[in-house]
């Protein structure tokens, strides 16, 4: 858990975080995209202290009428396509349960298990997870790999334009078939990170539909980890809705519960019927806090018109990211969509892209502002979907000031 900005927490509300020594920031990171109806939400709060007052914190997999009630309200914000709900505690949980859904649905077809996901994509830190997940040296403690899980190359925004999507994607699977892939035989389904996290880097949409087109000619399964980019953080109600696409599977996670450890894999109804009986559960899985938690932030999702609110502030903190990238030539590149957004430092930054990055999100931190520290060449920015637009507009400022400061060496 090392590598967060030093800051000891005390507080959360509403868009704004307070620490022990009594400093109040600006928070564009809504813990990591976690906050959607803001922090400490009170409706939220409510729900969980009625069910404290309610004396039944856990019920294991035995049915509550908390559970029930979240699923019916769960799968209605879902909407058509998705008829069950599998409820666990963690994204990568969630992950773990799609890889083992894909399979089991392989396995009934009497075909291979292999599963196709792209470079640069993060799914967990499971073993399955890591898998799916590319990066070869945070997965190197796993000691072998899996020869079923294919990596295909991912779209770079700056170097794949829309129109070229499908093209890229079709010379990524004749690469992959040329190594002997026959997806009749062998391949389970796709599993894509909906954007690619650590840039909000989105997929062209031509890109995404000949991946679905691919799917359904062979019978293959669609599945999108949504973990960051459900309940309208994206200005959508699943970012996967930008594509024009209806996947198989999601898994689901953070803002699902606003703060309490609460994730699922939303689904088909067949698929989720797969597994026999105790081969797949989950100690606190749907427990009536979570599930009393979960409700709340759907229902103050549709009170507070989120998903609209969502997609009307995001296009005005991307003009905002727009106006730095214009301005500063530290910005090479602003992605994301809705209230999920990422600057992108230029290669000639000194001493490195991703020092320069760490740089001003810790300058950001002493002005007051909390932003994403992603160790890496870019600054994510997530805030909660309540936040007001004079705050984003202070926040897209204050790192303008924290980038020119960091250029200067005045902090």
């Amino acid at each position: 858990m090392h590598g967060q900005l030093p800051i000891v927490w005390k507080k959360a509300q509403g868009h704004q975080v307070f620490d022990i020594a009594g400093n109040k920031f600006l928070d564009m990171t809504s813990t990591i995209f976690v906050a959607n109806v803001g922090h400490s939400n009170r409706r939220v709060l409510r729900a969980m202290s009625s069910t404290l007052g309610e004396k039944l914190v856990s019920t294991y997999a035995y049915a509550n009428e908390k559970k029930i009630d979240y699923l019916e309200a769960l799968l209605d914000f879902a909407g058509d396509g998705f008829g069950k709900a599998f409820l666990l505690s963690s994204g990568t949980e969630a992950s773990e349960a799609v890889l083992k859904l894909m399979r089991l649905d392989a396995q009934a077809k009497g075909r291979g298990k292999g599963v196709v996901t792209f470079e640069g994509n993060w799914h967990g830190r499971t073993m399955g997870a890591q898998m799916l997940s590319s990066n070869p040296e945070q997965k190197s403690w796993i000691g072998l790999s899996d020869p079923g899980i294919h990596h295909l190359p991912f779209p770079l925004p700056w170097k794949v334009s829309e129109k070229d999507g499908a093209d890229f994607f079709s010379r990524g699977i004749t690469a992959m078939e040329s190594h002997g892939v026959d997806p009749r035989r062998d391949l389970a389904g796709f599993y894509l990170e909906t954007f690619q996290g650590w840039g909000a880097l989105f997929y062209p949409v031509s890109f995404v539909k000949a991946a679905e087109a691919y799917c359904r000619e062979y019978g293959l399964l669609l599945a999108f980890d949504e973990m960051q980019a459900g309940f309208g953080r994206t200005g959508k109600a699943f970012g996967f809705m930008h594509y024009g696409v209806l996947p198989d599977l999601i898994a689901v996670g953070k803002g699902m519960g606003n703060g309490v450890p609460l994730s699922g894999v939303i689904g088909r109804a067949d698929i989720l019927d797969l597994p026999s009986v105790g081969n797949m559960s989950s100690t606190h899985s749907g427990n009536p806090l979570v599930c009393a938690a979960g409700k709340a932030v759907l229902e103050e999702i549709s009170r507070l018109n989120l998903v609209s609110e969502a997609e009307r502030k995001g296009k005005i903190l991307h003009e905002e990211l727009e106006l730095l990238r214009d301005e500063l030539p530290e910005v090479s590149f602003v992605a994301g969509r809705g209230l999920i957004a990422a600057i992108l430092i230029s290669q000639d930054c000194n001493p490195t892209p991703s020092l320069f990055a760490s740089a001003v999100a810790e300058r950001c931190m002493q002005l007051g502002l909390l932003v994403v520290h992603t160790g890496r060449e870019s600054i994510k920015l997530g805030p909660p979907l309540t936040i007001p637009v004079d705050a984003i507009k202070e926040a897209t400022q204050t790192i303008r000031e924290a980038i020119i400061d960091v250029r200067s060496k005045r902090w």
